[in-house]
């Protein structure tokens, strides 16, 4: 891991960018130290994320926790996949047209990404847990939801997981779901205009977590509330501290 810029930002936490072999990601880690860590998931595109995920960071980093993210295969600089933008061309068109979502636009944009971006983060979290300022517990939070399961799954180091219902889930997905046990805090928002809530609804009745959260509220993809994120935040004190 080699860090390649550095800010302390005004409440003490500082914020670093590093790269990881290939994978770009940022570190945001509090004054006291050593800290349980979230990993931030986000759909791609770190530059155009940044501004949410600083807001997610500095609510973890209030809260006493490390945070850390890294970009997706296939987007902001990292090289495209042929395949992965010809599906997502085809998921848009549709969504656009106002059509049913073939299953398997789903699996041809969903499953490949899943395969390569949880091997990146569990090699990052290597890195991450190498750091002294830095300990266990690890959390996972946010979307895409398919890598946040995957990751539930075959990452002993994630003891809890806020995930975002707020993308499409490949159907042959829904058995690893039923292999999650972990604490779960699902945020749901009610018409978000790219999901589809049903499907949201029957992956949460798929897990096998014996303290599971379903949080849904009004409102589209970008309009979740302020409280959610706050729920969010004690749902990780309780399974983090």
């Amino acid at each position: 891991m080699h860090f390649t810029t550095e800010r302390r930002l005004e409440n003490g936490s500082l914020e670093r960018d590093f790269t990881l072999g290939e994978i770009p990601g940022t570190l945001w880690t509090p004054t006291s130290s050593p800290a349980p860590l979230i990993l931030l998931g986000h759909p791609g595109g770190l530059r155009k994320m940044y501004p949410r995920l600083a807001g997610r960071a500095q609510h973890c980093v209030a809260n006493g926790f490390a945070a850390a993210t890294i970009e997706l295969p296939g987007s902001g600089a990292r090289p495209r996949s042929t395949e992965a933008e010809q599906a997502r061309a085809d998921l848009h068109r549709a969504l656009t047209a106002g059509e049913p979502v073939d299953e398997k636009i789903i699996d041809r944009l969903v499953l490949p990404l899943v395969e390569k971006a949880v091997p990146e983060w569990q090699t990052t979290l290597d890195a991450l847990l190498a750091l002294p300022e830095i300990s266990g517990p690890v959390g996972y939070s946010g979307g895409v939801i398919a890598i946040g399961i995957r990751l539930a799954v075959v990452e002993p180091r994630i003891v809890a997981a806020g995930l975002f219902a707020g993308s499409f889930v490949p159907r042959v997905m829904f058995d690893e779901a039923r292999q999650v046990t972990i604490p779960l805090h699902v945020l749901l928002q009610w018409d978000d205009e790219g999901n589809d809530r049903q499907l949201a609804l029957d992956l949460f009745d798929a897990f096998e977590s014996q303290e599971k959260t379903l949080q849904a509220n009004m409102g589209g993809h970008t309009g979740v509330p302020q409280f959610a994120g706050d729920d969010a935040g004690r749902f990780f004190l309780r399974h983090l501290q």
